[in-house]
């Protein structure tokens, strides 16, 4: 990855400036949100902190009864 030698300071602020103009201030915060929470999900999984690990069951994924034709409440 020899070409990111050559990026210095005033190359990033002209590509930000560059991305800015293309995607608008208020996209650029929804776009960094994700980026986050993306790397974020790949850290876990790659660490193995992961959801469906025994233990680390959340509300949510507790089995409910459905309730339909025949059964009663």
């Amino acid at each position: 990855m020899g070409f990111i030698r050559g990026i210095g300071p005033m190359e990033l602020i002209i590509i930000l400036v560059i991305v800015m103009i293309i995607f608008g201030v208020g996209r650029l915060t929804e776009i960094g949100g994700v980026l986050g929470r993306s790397i974020k999900e790949f850290r876990n999984s790659v660490s193995g902190d992961d959801a469906t690990e025994p233990g680390n069951e959340s509300k949510d994924d507790s089995p409910t009864e459905q309730v339909g034709p025949g059964k009663q409440q």
